[in-house]
């Protein structure tokens, strides 16, 4: 029967992720019933804290993109890529790094990838390179992110064991730039030289595929002007990750109830979904934003598209791993305890199929706890969750290869060898040795 159910559940998640949107959610909800009804498993509890984490940070992040606080941040970013063309490599990774570590999802770089292109095709860099490595950087970053559902999830399943969310920023975010920094030497050597590419010598002996190239320089010379309570919303939103960084590292900050006799503070789950759900209401007030504007808003919907999909396909797996933890201990326990770094295999196949770092941390990670691997280990293991790059449907990687104009960034004949793979392989092996030495010495 274990194996049926895993074949019932690998099948629902693949139905699921062709279905894209809200189809892993419905079809995880399927599988439950399916499990529930067919097998008799009995359900367990829903994924209530990283929803609700998921909705306080999109709400937040909606708000500053309703005010025109997104824009803004887009439009520095745009500066500092434009001004150093010949690093277009380097810095783009690192600037969609920064805006997803910031913001907690990697949506935020659809604005920053047609800029990151169009300057490396006016420098004639192969946007091929800078375009590769900087939809994985994004992806790394939420696995650093301190507000990214994912990292939260994360946080409240090594709680119990002593550890904090400053345990996995200090280990994660050292540990994804070094990976992204690797990743952007492996793309800075990917394909050929644009110049010597045939098929785009061949496409600039159109006169208007040039012209559509190239573009206008007199677009990029105008000032943008934005509005003080754009402004504004970036200061209270980054005031809002400060806060949740300081609150994680100083426990003592948050407020203390009495639990089972002793008093306790608040957790972090619950301080982040406070702090997040206020920036929001700061927002709105401060820069006089309608509330409507922040619901109608491509941030919001994809963060209530996120809920459902956690939702149905966490609370399948999970259901699916604590009926069957026995055999899972009793088959995998000694030899994981013994080659831990075996389970992050396990993350990044399962992320593979699920298509969501925070779906992966909370449907797998339970499993890597019950089998006695170390927190370390895992918090070490935690960017391997980052293997949504594998199958070329994501969003931001269709995203990336729809702005490319020169077409140097696509898929390879085999659909997994495409341009994300090298860049994308090398960042998170080299991320999760990395984070495995950083851990044997912070932590």
């Amino acid at each position: 029967m274990v194996w049926i159910q895993l074949a019932v559940l690998i099948l629902l998640i693949l139905v699921g992720a062709r279905m894209k949107g809200i189809g892993l959610g419905v079809m995880g909800a399927v599988g439950l019933l399916i499990f529930a009804l067919g097998f008799g498993l009995k359900p367990t509890t829903p994924p209530i804290d990283v929803m609700l984490i998921i909705l306080s940070v999109v709400t937040a992040a909606a708000a500053l993109q309703a005010a025109g606080g997104m824009d803004y941040m887009v439009s520095i970013a745009e500066k500092i890529l434009r001004r150093n063309p010949n690093h277009i490599t380097w810095l783009g990774p690192l600037v969609t790094y920064s805006f997803t570590l910031v913001a907690g999802t990697a949506h935020i770089i659809y604005s920053l990838l047609p800029i990151i292109a169009e300057v490396a095709t006016k420098k004639r860099v192969r946007p091929e390179r800078p375009l590769s490595i900087s939809v994985i950087a994004a992806h790394l970053a939420i696995t650093a992110s301190p507000i990214s559902a994912a990292t939260v999830a994360l946080t409240s399943l090594i709680a119990p064991k002593g550890y904090e969310l400053t345990d996995i920023l200090i280990v994660a975010i050292p540990a994804t730039i070094i990976g992204v920094l690797a990743g952007a030497l492996v793309a800075s050597r990917q394909g050929k030289e644009l110049m010597k590419d045939p098929e785009f010598l061949e496409r600039l002996k159109d006169p208007e595929f040039v012209r559509l190239l190239d573009g206008d320089p007199a677009d990029h010379t105008k000032e943008k002007i934005f509005s003080t309570a754009a402004k504004r919303s970036v200061y209270v939103f980054l005031l809002a990750v400060i806060s949740v960084v300081l609150f994680a590292a100083i426990p003592s900050l948050r407020p203390s109830f009495l639990t089972d006799g002793k008093m306790q503070p608040l957790r972090m789950v619950e301080m982040i979904e406070l702090l997040m759900l206020t920036a929001a209401a700061a927002i709105i007030l401060v820069t006089k934003t309608p509330a409507a504007k922040v619901s109608q808003s491509t941030i919001f919907r994809s963060g209530g598209e996120a809920v459902v999909c956690i939702f149905g396909v966490a609370w399948m797996s999970d259901t699916y791993l604590q009926a069957h933890m026995p055999f899972f201990e009793s088959h995998l326990s000694d030899f994981v305890t013994v080659h831990p770094w075996t389970f992050a295999i396990a993350l990044f196949v399962m992320s593979i199929l699920l298509f969501s770092q925070a779906a992966t941390v909370r449907a797998l990670m339970p499993l890597g706890i019950s089998l006695g691997i170390p927190a370390p280990a895992l918090i070490a293991m935690f960017p391997a969750v980052n293997g949504d790059f594998v199958i070329p449907s994501y969003p931001t990687l269709v995203a990336a290869m729809g702005f490319d104009r020169t077409g140097t960034t696509k898929i390879g004949r085999f659909l997994i060898n495409h341009s994300f793979t090298p860049p994308g392989l090398t960042a998170v092996i080299v991320t999760i040795a990395t984070g495995f030495l950083l851990a044997a010495v912070l932590l």
